[in-house]
């Protein structure tokens, strides 16, 4: 069946190129893949650093795991399967943004390494960064407005994330943010002079420096 479904269909290359819509929109795109435990600061942390790049002039996406359930993955559950299939139609979506030249930023548990690093590989060498949201399960529960951990412990909830489910931690993420401690505005910092270092950035500052905006 899968055959069938796969028969007599042909990649298509457009004119217009990731190279030139990067070069149009003054910055590289790639892929800022947070993960971490629920309550982790994941959230919180991409669209902050969104609001940042945005306000530097960049093009930008973030991809929520609790809006992308709402729509394109709302015929999957929890189970392993349908967590990793979850992951690689994500992964999907990311790449046809970074193809536009567009920066994507994922919220997602993303609790298996294995998952993770099929993105990785579907990125391609280079554009796929990792961001472990480093964070305590105690602190992560007290940060928990919707109750789910309370709910999982009373076994109301299955296959739950750090309690009735395990989470593998990244082994080489490129960042480690501590989200424990840490205020909002240092992590932003931290990962912005990360992509500094990496180039990424100074081009996009010269363009907002010349347009004449104010960070």
């Amino acid at each position: 069946m899968e055959n069938n479904r796969s028969r007599n269909i042909t990649w298509h290359h457009a004119t217009v190129t990731r190279e030139r819509r990067e070069k149009q929109n003054g910055h590289k795109s790639f892929i800022l893949w947070f993960t971490g435990l629920s309550g982790s600061g994941k959230s919180t942390l991409a669209h902050a650093l969104e609001e940042q790049l945005h306000q530097m002039g960049c093009r930008t996406f973030v991809c929520d795991g609790d809006n992308v359930r709402h729509g394109l993955n709302k015929d999957l559950g929890f189970s392993h399967e349908d967590r990793r299939e979850n992951i690689r139609r994500i992964g999907e979506m990311c790449k046809l943004f970074m193809e536009a030249g567009v920066i994507s930023l994922t919220a997602f548990i993303s609790p298996f390494r294995e998952d993770r690093n099929m993105v990785r590989r579907l990125a391609g060498e280079g554009n796929f960064i990792e961001v472990f949201c480093d964070c305590s399960l105690g602190t992560c529960e007290t940060r928990d407005v919707k109750g789910l951990y309370a709910k999982a412990r009373r076994g109301e909830i299955k296959d739950f994330t750090g309690i009735s489910s395990p989470y593998e931690k990244p082994e080489n993420p490129e960042l480690v943010v501590g989200t424990d401690n840490a205020m909002v505005e240092e992590c932003v910092d931290m990962i912005i002079e990360y992509l500094r270092q990496r180039e990424i950035i100074d081009c996009m500052a010269d363009r907002v420096r010349t347009s004449g905006n104010i960070l």
